[in-house]
Protein backbone atom coordinates (compact mmCIF):
# COMPACT_ATOMS: atom_id res chain seq x y z
CA UNK A 1 0.00 0.00 0.00
CA UNK A 2 1.27 3.54 -1.34
CA UNK A 3 1.24 5.85 1.45
CA UNK A 4 0.45 9.29 0.60
CA UNK A 5 2.83 12.37 1.43
CA UNK A 6 0.41 15.22 2.88
CA UNK A 7 1.85 18.27 0.95
CA UNK A 8 3.19 21.35 2.86
CA UNK A 9 2.26 24.81 1.83
CA UNK A 10 4.84 27.20 1.85
CA UNK A 11 4.28 29.83 5.27
CA UNK A 12 3.07 33.03 3.52
CA UNK A 13 2.99 36.38 5.36
CA UNK A 14 -0.76 36.07 5.87
CA UNK A 15 -0.02 32.96 8.00
CA UNK A 16 2.00 35.22 10.16
CA UNK A 17 -0.70 36.14 13.22
CA UNK A 18 -0.46 40.38 14.16
CA UNK A 19 -1.46 41.05 17.74
CA UNK A 20 -3.95 43.82 18.23
CA UNK A 21 -2.45 46.15 20.73
CA UNK A 22 -5.43 46.76 22.54
CA UNK A 23 -6.66 43.29 22.94
CA UNK A 24 -3.44 42.56 24.25
CA UNK A 25 -3.40 44.47 27.28
CA UNK A 26 -6.67 43.52 27.90
CA UNK A 27 -5.23 39.63 28.29
CA UNK A 28 -2.17 40.99 30.49
CA UNK A 29 -4.87 42.74 32.64
CA UNK A 30 -7.34 40.50 33.30
CA UNK A 31 -4.66 37.62 33.26
CA UNK A 32 -2.16 39.21 35.95
CA UNK A 33 -5.50 40.20 37.94
CA UNK A 34 -6.16 36.80 38.53
CA UNK A 35 -2.71 36.21 39.39
CA UNK A 36 -2.44 39.10 41.78
CA UNK A 37 -5.89 37.68 43.96
CA UNK A 38 -4.09 34.44 44.27
CA UNK A 39 -0.78 35.80 45.49
CA UNK A 40 -3.44 38.49 47.70
CA UNK A 41 -4.60 35.49 49.61
CA UNK A 42 -0.76 34.20 50.12
CA UNK A 43 0.48 37.64 51.09
CA UNK A 44 -2.46 37.80 53.59
CA UNK A 45 -1.86 34.27 54.45
CA UNK A 46 1.92 34.59 55.23
CA UNK A 47 1.27 38.07 57.33
CA UNK A 48 -1.21 36.78 59.49
CA UNK A 49 -0.03 33.36 60.03
CA UNK A 50 1.10 34.43 64.08
CA UNK A 51 -2.65 35.21 64.41
CA UNK A 52 -4.22 32.41 62.60
CA UNK A 53 -1.89 30.28 64.80
CA UNK A 54 -3.43 31.96 67.49
CA UNK A 55 -7.42 31.95 66.94
CA UNK A 56 -7.35 28.54 65.25
CA UNK A 57 -4.80 26.36 67.13
CA UNK A 58 -4.81 28.06 70.89
CA UNK A 59 -3.87 25.15 72.80
CA UNK A 60 -0.06 25.18 71.41
CA UNK A 61 2.96 26.51 72.06
CA UNK A 62 3.81 29.34 69.83
CA UNK A 63 6.16 27.29 67.72
CA UNK A 64 3.96 24.78 66.99
CA UNK A 65 1.12 27.39 66.54
CA UNK A 66 3.34 28.62 63.65
CA UNK A 67 4.02 25.31 61.74
CA UNK A 68 0.55 24.56 62.38
CA UNK A 69 -0.51 27.92 60.61
CA UNK A 70 2.13 27.35 58.06
CA UNK A 71 1.31 23.77 57.30
CA UNK A 72 -2.74 24.39 56.70
CA UNK A 73 -0.90 26.74 54.05
CA UNK A 74 0.98 23.87 52.90
CA UNK A 75 -1.57 21.18 52.76
CA UNK A 76 -3.86 22.74 50.45
CA UNK A 77 -0.63 21.75 47.80
CA UNK A 78 -1.40 18.30 47.72
CA UNK A 79 -4.66 19.31 45.99
CA UNK A 80 -3.40 21.56 43.12
CA UNK A 81 -2.24 19.12 41.59
CA UNK A 82 -5.71 17.36 41.20
CA UNK A 83 -6.78 20.97 39.87
CA UNK A 84 -4.30 20.95 37.54
CA UNK A 85 -5.28 17.59 36.08
CA UNK A 86 -9.05 19.22 35.57
CA UNK A 87 -8.80 22.61 34.22
CA UNK A 88 -5.38 21.31 31.94
CA UNK A 89 -7.87 18.95 30.48
CA UNK A 90 -11.02 21.27 30.12
CA UNK A 91 -8.45 24.11 29.02
CA UNK A 92 -7.32 21.66 26.33
CA UNK A 93 -11.31 20.57 25.46
CA UNK A 94 -13.21 24.20 26.38
CA UNK A 95 -10.31 26.83 25.42
CA UNK A 96 -7.85 29.07 28.01
CA UNK A 97 -10.80 32.00 28.74
CA UNK A 98 -13.76 30.12 30.18
CA UNK A 99 -11.76 27.95 32.16
CA UNK A 100 -9.96 31.05 34.04
CA UNK A 101 -13.64 32.66 34.15
CA UNK A 102 -14.17 29.43 36.30
CA UNK A 103 -10.43 29.26 38.70
CA UNK A 104 -10.97 33.03 39.43
CA UNK A 105 -15.07 32.29 40.58
CA UNK A 106 -13.74 29.58 43.17
CA UNK A 107 -10.71 31.50 44.06
CA UNK A 108 -12.21 34.47 45.20
CA UNK A 109 -15.27 32.76 46.91
CA UNK A 110 -13.05 30.21 49.49
CA UNK A 111 -10.94 33.43 49.93
CA UNK A 112 -14.08 35.26 51.33
CA UNK A 113 -14.91 32.12 53.31
CA UNK A 114 -11.64 32.08 55.56
CA UNK A 115 -12.97 35.33 56.88
CA UNK A 116 -16.04 34.08 58.19
CA UNK A 117 -14.62 31.04 59.55
CA UNK A 118 -15.56 30.99 63.46
CA UNK A 119 -12.64 30.87 65.98
CA UNK A 120 -11.86 27.42 67.63
CA UNK A 121 -13.18 29.28 70.70
CA UNK A 122 -16.35 29.05 69.30
CA UNK A 123 -16.53 25.56 67.21
CA UNK A 124 -13.18 23.93 68.61
CA UNK A 125 -12.10 21.57 66.28
CA UNK A 126 -14.63 22.61 63.35
CA UNK A 127 -12.75 26.20 62.95
CA UNK A 128 -9.21 24.51 61.48
CA UNK A 129 -11.03 21.63 59.61
CA UNK A 130 -13.36 24.32 58.10
CA UNK A 131 -10.10 26.35 57.53
CA UNK A 132 -8.60 23.78 55.46
CA UNK A 133 -11.45 22.97 53.63
CA UNK A 134 -11.91 26.10 52.41
CA UNK A 135 -7.53 26.46 52.09
CA UNK A 136 -8.33 22.89 49.71
CA UNK A 137 -10.66 24.61 47.32
CA UNK A 138 -8.14 27.94 46.50
CA UNK A 139 -5.74 24.81 45.75
CA UNK A 140 -7.71 22.73 43.67
CA UNK A 141 -8.81 26.07 41.60
CA UNK A 142 -5.17 27.73 42.07
CA UNK A 143 -4.41 24.24 40.22
CA UNK A 144 -5.60 25.52 37.13
CA UNK A 145 -5.02 29.41 37.72
CA UNK A 146 -1.60 30.14 37.06
CA UNK A 147 -0.81 27.74 34.18
CA UNK A 148 -3.76 29.03 32.29
CA UNK A 149 -3.06 32.40 32.67
CA UNK A 150 0.74 31.78 31.47
CA UNK A 151 -0.76 30.29 28.69
CA UNK A 152 -3.26 33.22 28.26
CA UNK A 153 -0.66 35.66 27.88
CA UNK A 154 1.46 33.33 26.02
CA UNK A 155 -0.88 32.56 23.19
CA UNK A 156 -1.78 36.38 22.72
CA UNK A 157 1.65 37.95 22.84
CA UNK A 158 4.20 38.33 20.10
CA UNK A 159 7.38 36.24 19.45
CA UNK A 160 9.39 39.23 19.85
CA UNK A 161 7.82 40.43 23.07
CA UNK A 162 6.50 37.35 25.28
CA UNK A 163 9.34 37.82 27.84
CA UNK A 164 8.29 41.29 28.64
CA UNK A 165 4.60 40.62 28.09
CA UNK A 166 4.77 37.57 30.19
CA UNK A 167 6.84 39.24 33.16
CA UNK A 168 3.74 40.82 33.84
CA UNK A 169 1.84 38.46 34.95
CA UNK A 170 4.62 37.74 37.79
CA UNK A 171 4.61 41.85 38.16
CA UNK A 172 0.51 40.89 39.59
CA UNK A 173 1.82 38.22 41.97
CA UNK A 174 4.06 40.56 43.45
CA UNK A 175 1.56 43.58 43.10
CA UNK A 176 -0.98 41.03 44.91
CA UNK A 177 1.42 40.41 47.35
CA UNK A 178 2.13 43.32 48.43
CA UNK A 179 -1.51 44.72 48.79
CA UNK A 180 -2.15 41.63 50.82
CA UNK A 181 0.87 42.53 52.94
CA UNK A 182 0.37 46.48 53.14
CA UNK A 183 -3.61 45.59 53.93
CA UNK A 184 -2.71 43.86 56.93
CA UNK A 185 -0.36 46.41 58.04
CA UNK A 186 -2.72 48.77 57.43
CA UNK A 187 -5.20 47.51 59.47
CA UNK A 188 -3.37 46.18 62.18
CA UNK A 189 -1.70 49.31 62.62
CA UNK A 190 -5.29 51.28 62.68
CA UNK A 191 -7.32 49.13 64.98
CA UNK A 192 -4.33 47.89 67.30
CA UNK A 193 -2.93 44.18 67.88
CA UNK A 194 -5.53 43.25 70.19
CA UNK A 195 -8.38 43.91 67.81
CA UNK A 196 -6.64 42.81 64.83
CA UNK A 197 -6.53 39.53 67.02
CA UNK A 198 -9.95 39.11 67.84
CA UNK A 199 -11.96 40.21 64.33
CA UNK A 200 -9.59 42.09 62.43
CA UNK A 201 -7.67 39.28 60.60
CA UNK A 202 -10.87 38.55 58.87
CA UNK A 203 -10.98 41.82 57.11
CA UNK A 204 -8.66 41.42 54.40
CA UNK A 205 -9.82 38.03 53.21
CA UNK A 206 -12.77 39.92 52.27
CA UNK A 207 -11.44 41.85 49.96
CA UNK A 208 -11.02 38.95 47.54
CA UNK A 209 -14.71 39.07 46.83
CA UNK A 210 -14.88 42.51 44.88
CA UNK A 211 -11.43 41.07 43.18
CA UNK A 212 -12.73 38.22 42.02
CA UNK A 213 -15.76 39.90 40.40
CA UNK A 214 -13.64 42.76 38.58
CA UNK A 215 -11.29 39.72 37.59
CA UNK A 216 -14.42 37.74 36.34
CA UNK A 217 -15.37 40.76 34.60
CA UNK A 218 -12.54 41.53 32.79
CA UNK A 219 -11.81 37.46 31.89
CA UNK A 220 -15.14 36.65 30.16
CA UNK A 221 -15.32 40.19 28.38
CA UNK A 222 -11.98 38.68 26.20
CA UNK A 223 -12.45 36.32 23.14
CA UNK A 224 -10.10 33.11 23.05
CA UNK A 225 -6.63 33.26 22.19
CA UNK A 226 -5.36 33.49 18.62
CA UNK A 227 -3.24 30.44 18.87
CA UNK A 228 -5.88 28.39 20.32
CA UNK A 229 -8.35 29.73 17.48
CA UNK A 230 -5.74 28.18 15.10
CA UNK A 231 -6.03 24.80 16.48
CA UNK A 232 -9.21 24.79 16.27
CA UNK A 233 -9.66 26.16 12.43
CA UNK A 234 -6.85 23.57 11.58
CA UNK A 235 -8.99 20.66 12.51
CA UNK A 236 -11.63 18.62 10.34
CA UNK A 237 -14.70 18.14 10.99
CA UNK A 238 -14.13 14.58 12.54
CA UNK A 239 -11.04 15.93 14.44
CA UNK A 240 -13.23 18.90 16.07
CA UNK A 241 -15.49 15.91 17.77
CA UNK A 242 -12.46 14.78 19.23
CA UNK A 243 -11.84 17.59 20.68
CA UNK A 244 -15.14 18.33 22.33
CA UNK A 245 -14.17 14.73 23.98
CA UNK A 246 -10.94 16.19 25.44
CA UNK A 247 -6.71 15.28 24.38
CA UNK A 248 -6.70 12.21 22.93
CA UNK A 249 -2.61 11.93 24.86
CA UNK A 250 -2.19 10.65 27.89
CA UNK A 251 0.05 12.08 30.62
CA UNK A 252 1.91 9.19 29.89
CA UNK A 253 2.51 9.41 26.27
CA UNK A 254 2.84 13.25 27.31
CA UNK A 255 6.07 12.06 29.90
CA UNK A 256 7.23 9.73 27.05
CA UNK A 257 6.99 12.03 24.31
CA UNK A 258 7.79 15.37 25.96
CA UNK A 259 10.05 14.09 28.86
CA UNK A 260 12.52 16.64 28.53
CA UNK A 261 9.90 19.16 28.30
CA UNK A 262 8.75 18.00 31.45
CA UNK A 263 11.91 17.76 33.65
CA UNK A 264 12.57 21.23 32.68
CA UNK A 265 9.13 22.31 33.61
CA UNK A 266 9.54 20.99 36.86
CA UNK A 267 13.40 22.15 37.77
CA UNK A 268 12.60 25.29 36.51
CA UNK A 269 9.06 26.03 38.90
CA UNK A 270 10.82 24.35 42.03
CA UNK A 271 13.52 27.02 41.90
CA UNK A 272 11.42 29.85 41.56
CA UNK A 273 8.63 29.25 43.91
CA UNK A 274 10.90 27.29 46.43
CA UNK A 275 12.72 30.60 46.78
CA UNK A 276 9.13 32.35 46.31
CA UNK A 277 7.81 31.18 49.52
CA UNK A 278 10.96 31.32 51.54
CA UNK A 279 11.57 35.03 50.65
CA UNK A 280 7.63 35.91 50.96
CA UNK A 281 6.00 33.55 52.93
CA UNK A 282 8.06 32.25 55.48
CA UNK A 283 10.41 35.08 55.90
CA UNK A 284 7.90 37.34 58.05
CA UNK A 285 7.40 34.41 60.72
CA UNK A 286 11.33 33.82 60.45
CA UNK A 287 11.87 37.57 61.39
CA UNK A 288 9.20 37.82 63.93
CA UNK A 289 9.18 34.36 65.48
CA UNK A 290 13.14 33.16 65.65
CA UNK A 291 14.94 36.43 65.36
CA UNK A 292 12.62 38.04 67.74
CA UNK A 293 12.34 41.11 64.93
CA UNK A 294 9.18 43.56 66.23
CA UNK A 295 6.80 42.36 63.31
CA UNK A 296 5.57 46.22 62.07
CA UNK A 297 9.15 46.74 61.23
CA UNK A 298 9.93 42.71 59.66
CA UNK A 299 6.51 43.55 57.70
CA UNK A 300 7.49 46.88 56.47
CA UNK A 301 10.57 45.69 54.94
CA UNK A 302 9.19 42.86 53.31
CA UNK A 303 6.90 45.28 51.45
CA UNK A 304 10.04 47.46 50.61
CA UNK A 305 11.77 44.66 49.04
CA UNK A 306 8.47 43.64 46.99
CA UNK A 307 7.93 46.81 45.74
CA UNK A 308 11.24 46.97 44.49
CA UNK A 309 10.93 43.76 43.42
CA UNK A 310 8.02 45.14 40.63
CA UNK A 311 10.18 47.56 39.36
CA UNK A 312 12.82 44.97 37.87
CA UNK A 313 10.70 42.31 37.23
CA UNK A 314 9.49 43.59 33.92
CA UNK A 315 13.26 44.57 32.92
CA UNK A 316 14.13 41.46 33.27
CA UNK A 317 11.53 40.20 30.77
CA UNK A 318 12.37 42.62 28.52
CA UNK A 319 16.28 41.66 28.51
CA UNK A 320 14.94 38.43 28.37
CA UNK A 321 13.58 38.79 24.94
CA UNK A 322 16.67 40.50 23.80
CA UNK A 323 19.42 37.80 25.37
CA UNK A 324 17.37 34.87 25.83
CA UNK A 325 15.61 32.97 28.86
CA UNK A 326 18.13 30.12 29.91
CA UNK A 327 20.84 33.13 30.53
CA UNK A 328 18.62 34.55 33.63
CA UNK A 329 17.77 30.91 34.92
CA UNK A 330 21.99 29.93 35.07
CA UNK A 331 22.69 33.45 36.65
CA UNK A 332 20.12 33.27 39.14
CA UNK A 333 20.95 29.83 40.47
CA UNK A 334 24.60 30.68 40.65
CA UNK A 335 23.95 33.43 42.41
CA UNK A 336 21.30 31.69 44.75
CA UNK A 337 23.84 29.15 45.31
CA UNK A 338 26.73 31.18 46.43
CA UNK A 339 24.76 33.82 48.20
CA UNK A 340 22.27 32.14 50.24
CA UNK A 341 24.51 31.75 53.25
CA UNK A 342 26.08 35.22 53.10
CA UNK A 343 22.41 36.75 52.65
CA UNK A 344 20.87 35.04 55.71
CA UNK A 345 24.18 36.39 57.53
CA UNK A 346 22.64 39.67 56.63
CA UNK A 347 19.72 38.45 58.02
CA UNK A 348 20.63 37.43 61.35
CA UNK A 349 22.51 40.42 61.91
CA UNK A 350 19.79 42.03 63.88
CA UNK A 351 20.86 45.80 62.38
CA UNK A 352 18.57 47.25 60.07
CA UNK A 353 20.30 47.96 57.27
CA UNK A 354 22.44 44.76 56.78
CA UNK A 355 18.67 42.50 56.98
CA UNK A 356 17.58 45.10 54.27
CA UNK A 357 20.37 43.90 51.95
CA UNK A 358 20.36 40.02 52.61
CA UNK A 359 16.74 40.29 51.79
CA UNK A 360 17.44 42.75 48.77
CA UNK A 361 19.70 39.78 47.30
CA UNK A 362 17.43 37.07 47.27
CA UNK A 363 14.98 39.06 45.96
CA UNK A 364 17.00 40.00 42.70
CA UNK A 365 17.75 36.28 42.48
CA UNK A 366 14.00 35.47 42.57
CA UNK A 367 13.18 38.29 39.99
CA UNK A 368 15.62 36.47 37.76
CA UNK A 369 13.45 33.03 37.93
CA UNK A 370 9.72 35.00 37.74
CA UNK A 371 10.87 37.31 35.16
CA UNK A 372 11.25 34.52 32.76
CA UNK A 373 9.05 31.31 33.95
CA UNK A 374 5.79 32.77 32.43
CA UNK A 375 7.19 33.06 28.98
CA UNK A 376 9.27 30.11 29.18
CA UNK A 377 6.93 27.82 30.81
CA UNK A 378 4.07 27.44 27.73
CA UNK A 379 6.75 27.92 25.18
CA UNK A 380 7.84 24.04 26.36
CA UNK A 381 4.69 21.96 24.93
CA UNK A 382 2.68 22.32 21.50
CA UNK A 383 -0.87 23.98 21.54
CA UNK A 384 -3.36 20.69 21.79
CA UNK A 385 -1.72 19.32 25.05
CA UNK A 386 -0.30 22.66 26.27
CA UNK A 387 -2.82 23.10 29.40
CA UNK A 388 -2.76 19.52 30.37
CA UNK A 389 0.91 18.90 30.36
CA UNK A 390 1.93 22.21 31.92
CA UNK A 391 -0.86 22.07 34.32
CA UNK A 392 0.25 18.67 35.69
CA UNK A 393 4.03 19.32 35.34
CA UNK A 394 3.86 22.67 37.24
CA UNK A 395 1.56 21.78 40.20
CA UNK A 396 3.69 18.29 40.95
CA UNK A 397 6.26 20.82 40.92
CA UNK A 398 4.19 23.13 43.05
CA UNK A 399 3.51 20.42 45.49
CA UNK A 400 7.32 20.24 46.50
CA UNK A 401 7.91 23.81 46.55
CA UNK A 402 4.59 24.59 48.75
CA UNK A 403 6.03 22.32 51.58
CA UNK A 404 8.86 25.17 51.70
CA UNK A 405 7.57 27.48 54.48
CA UNK A 406 6.05 24.74 56.86
CA UNK A 407 9.61 22.04 55.98
CA UNK A 408 11.95 25.45 56.33
CA UNK A 409 9.97 26.55 60.03
CA UNK A 410 10.70 22.57 61.18
CA UNK A 411 14.22 22.59 60.49
CA UNK A 412 14.81 25.43 62.44
CA UNK A 413 12.98 24.23 65.40
CA UNK A 414 14.84 20.64 64.86
CA UNK A 415 18.10 21.68 64.50
CA UNK A 416 18.02 25.02 66.50
CA UNK A 417 20.02 26.40 63.49
CA UNK A 418 18.84 29.52 61.71
CA UNK A 419 21.05 28.83 58.19
CA UNK A 420 19.03 25.74 57.49
CA UNK A 421 16.61 28.13 55.06
CA UNK A 422 20.14 28.64 53.42
CA UNK A 423 21.28 25.34 52.90
CA UNK A 424 17.47 24.34 51.40
CA UNK A 425 18.12 26.96 49.05
CA UNK A 426 21.30 25.80 48.05
CA UNK A 427 19.76 22.88 47.25
CA UNK A 428 16.64 24.34 45.28
CA UNK A 429 20.29 26.24 43.26
CA UNK A 430 21.45 23.27 42.23
CA UNK A 431 18.50 21.93 40.82
CA UNK A 432 17.74 25.08 38.86
CA UNK A 433 21.77 25.32 37.68
CA UNK A 434 20.71 21.94 35.66
CA UNK A 435 18.04 23.10 34.81
CA UNK A 436 18.96 26.20 32.91
CA UNK A 437 21.86 24.40 31.28
CA UNK A 438 19.93 21.52 29.89
CA UNK A 439 16.65 23.21 28.77
CA UNK A 440 15.85 24.58 25.32
CA UNK A 441 16.39 28.58 24.41
CA UNK A 442 12.84 29.40 23.14
CA UNK A 443 13.10 33.02 22.74
CA UNK A 444 12.15 34.99 19.85
CA UNK A 445 10.75 31.59 18.21
CA UNK A 446 6.78 30.62 17.79
CA UNK A 447 4.93 28.80 20.01
CA UNK A 448 4.73 25.01 19.69
CA UNK A 449 2.36 24.15 17.37
CA UNK A 450 1.37 27.48 16.06
CA UNK A 451 2.15 30.02 13.56
CA UNK A 452 4.53 33.19 14.35
CA UNK A 453 2.83 36.25 16.03
CA UNK A 454 3.90 39.95 15.15
CA UNK A 455 3.67 43.29 16.80
CA UNK A 456 2.38 44.71 13.25
CA UNK A 457 3.29 44.13 9.24
CA UNK A 458 6.73 45.53 9.26
CA UNK A 459 7.50 42.72 11.95
CA UNK A 460 5.33 40.33 10.44
CA UNK A 461 7.76 40.72 7.24
CA UNK A 462 11.17 40.49 9.35
CA UNK A 463 10.16 37.66 11.21
CA UNK A 464 9.03 35.76 7.54
CA UNK A 465 12.05 36.33 6.30
CA UNK A 466 13.77 35.06 9.27
CA UNK A 467 12.04 32.32 9.22
CA UNK A 468 13.08 30.99 5.37
CA UNK A 469 16.37 31.95 6.71
CA UNK A 470 16.31 29.44 9.04
CA UNK A 471 14.73 26.66 6.57
CA UNK A 472 17.92 27.88 4.30
CA UNK A 473 20.17 27.29 6.71
CA UNK A 474 18.60 23.78 7.66
CA UNK A 475 19.01 22.90 4.71
CA UNK A 476 22.23 23.59 4.11
CA UNK A 477 23.11 21.78 7.30
CA UNK A 478 20.88 18.74 5.92
CA UNK A 479 22.95 18.33 2.93
CA UNK A 480 26.25 18.38 4.96
CA UNK A 481 24.98 15.70 6.76
CA UNK A 482 23.54 13.56 3.46
CA UNK A 483 27.02 14.17 1.92
CA UNK A 484 28.54 12.50 5.18
CA UNK A 485 26.24 9.64 4.93
CA UNK A 486 26.89 8.94 1.68
CA UNK A 487 30.75 8.88 1.94
CA UNK A 488 30.08 6.68 5.23
CA UNK A 489 28.09 4.59 3.07
CA UNK A 490 30.62 3.96 -0.13
CA UNK A 491 33.13 2.92 2.77
CA UNK A 492 31.37 0.27 4.15
CA UNK A 493 30.47 -1.23 0.41
CA UNK A 494 33.92 -1.07 -0.23
CA UNK A 495 34.63 -3.24 2.73
CA UNK A 496 32.02 -6.01 2.20
CA UNK A 497 32.95 -8.14 -0.58
CA UNK A 498 28.95 -9.05 -1.85
CA UNK A 499 27.82 -5.57 -2.39
CA UNK A 500 28.10 -4.05 -5.09
CA UNK A 501 26.96 -0.19 -6.19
Amino acid sequence: MKLRRKRVRPIALDDVTIIDDARLRKAITAASLGNAMEWFDFGVYGFVAYALGKVFFPGANPGVQMIAALATFSVPFLIRPLGGLFFGRLGDKYGRQKILSVTIIIMSLSTFCIGLIPSYASIGIWAPVLLLLAKMAQGFSVGGEYTGASIFVAEYSPDRKRGFMGSWLDFGSIAGFVLGAGLVVLISTIIGEESFLSWGWRLPFFVALPLGIIGLYLRHALEETPAFQQHVEKLEQGDRDGLREGPKVSFREIATRHWRSLLACVGLVIATNVTYYMLLTYMPSYLSHNLHYPEDHGVLIIIAIMIGMLFVQPVIGLLSDRFGRRPFVIIGSIALLVLAIPAFMLINSNVLGLIFAGLLMLAIVLNCFTGVMASSLPAMFPTHIRYSALASSFNISVLIAGLTPTVAAWLVEASDDLYMPAYYLMVIAAIGLITGITMKETANKPLKGATPAASDIHEAREILQEHHDNIEQKIEDITEEIAKLEERRKNLIQQHPHINE
